[in-house]
C-alpha cells in the first residue's frame, strides 16, 4: 500500500512539472539562423547590409511589430508584416551606413514580437570602420 501510494506521489508530481514545461513553451518562438554578423573592416562613409534570417518555431503565429535601432546609422529595411505562422521563415533586412563613425562598432537591433522567447527579441551586428579611401 505504501508503495502505491509512493507511486501516485511520484506520479503527480512529474505530470505537474512536464504540464509545466509545456506550458512554458506554448507560443510563438523566433529562431535564428545566425544572431550575429561581423561585416569585418570598412571604410568610413560605406554603406552596408546584412539579411538575417529565422524561423518561427512555435506553435502559434509569430507577430513582429516593430524593429527597433540604437542610432540614425542603422536602418531596418525589411521584415514580415504579416504574421509568421509555425513552422515558417522569415528575414530581417538592415543597413548601416558608416559615415561620421570611427573603429570598432557594435550594434544592437532589437525585435518586438510576441514571442515567447526573450533570447530572439535582438540580434547584432560589428564592424572596424577604418579612415575614408583615398581619392
Amino acid at each position: 500500500m505504501k508503495k502505491f501510494l509512493f507511486l501516485i506521489v511520484v506520479l503527480g508530481f512529474a505530470v505537474q512539472v512536464f504540464g509545466q514545461e509545456s506550458k512554458a513553451t506554448q507560443g510563438p518562438v523566433i529562431t535564428w539562423d545566425k544572431k550575429t554578423h561581423d561585416f569585418g573592416d570598412i571604410n568610413q562613409g560605406d554603406k552596408v547590409e546584412h539579411t538575417y534570417y529565422f524561423t518561427n518555431t512555435g506553435n502559434e503565429p509569430l507577430i513582429i511589430t516593430n524593429v527597433q535601432v540604437s542610432c540614425g546609422c542603422t536602418t531596418p529595411k525589411g521584415w514580415p508584416r504579416d504574421p509568421i505562422p509555425p513552422g515558417a521563415k522569415g528575414e530581417l533586412s538592415i543597413s548601416f551606413n558608416s559615415a561620421g563613425k570611427m573603429g570598432k562598432q557594435n550594434k544592437p537591433i532589437t525585435i518586438v514580437s510576441n514571442a515567447v522567447n526573450a533570447e530572439g527579441s535582438q540580434v547584432t551586428f560589428t564592424t572596424n570602420v577604418l579612415d575614408k579611401k583615398p581619392q
